[in-house]
């Protein structure tokens, strides 16, 4: 069996909260699409170029949604192959896990596309690696032997790298 692939990506640098607006409808800041742009370029030269192969499940939160359109366009993926999940939005990472089992074996790649503490206590559940992802990172994570993403849970998946411009 192939390995299997996760990219766990944090949205960008979005407006900050108050109360002129719902935390949902927040919105990239320049300097996030500017970060977002760059790290989707590095994710670039390492993703292999298959699209057919490759899904990106995302938030529909504006700032994920944003975020989700930048990287299909660095990346060339067509945006209306984006998979938008509402539940990502101030998910668990259970919630999270439960939707990547659903992913079908025949994608190679996942790129999760969402928000923090759930992003990354997903990857510290399924890693036992501990990363607390900064906005526009990339954690990339490569499934054990064996595992597909049906079969995700703890301790399932190795942290290869994370991905990272400097602030």
């Amino acid at each position: 069996m192939e390995k299997k692939a996760l990219y766990i990506i944090r949205h960008a640098k979005a407006e900050e909260h108050g109360l002129a607006q719902k935390d949902f409808d927040r919105n990239l800041v320049d300097k996030g699409i500017e970060r977002a742009k760059q790290t989707a370029e590095e994710l670039k030269k390492r993703l292999p170029h298959n699209h057919e192969k490759t899904m990106i499940l995302a938030s529909t939160a504006n700032r994920a949604a944003q975020t989700a359109q930048i990287f299909c366009e660095v990346l060339g993926y067509p945006a209306a192959d984006v998979v938008w999940e509402p539940r990502i939005y101030e998910a668990h990472y259970l919630m999270l896990m439960k939707r990547i089992n659903d992913v079908p074996a025949r994608f190679s790649h996942v790129l999760l596309v969402g928000h923090n503490p759930g992003l990354s206590d997903f990857v510290d559940y399924v890693t036992n690696t501990y990363v607390n992802l900064k906005t526009s990172a990339i954690a990339r994570l490569e499934l054990d032997e064996g595992i597909d993403y049906s079969t995700v849970s703890a301790n399932t998946a190795t942290l290869q790298q994370v991905i990272c411009k400097p602030y």
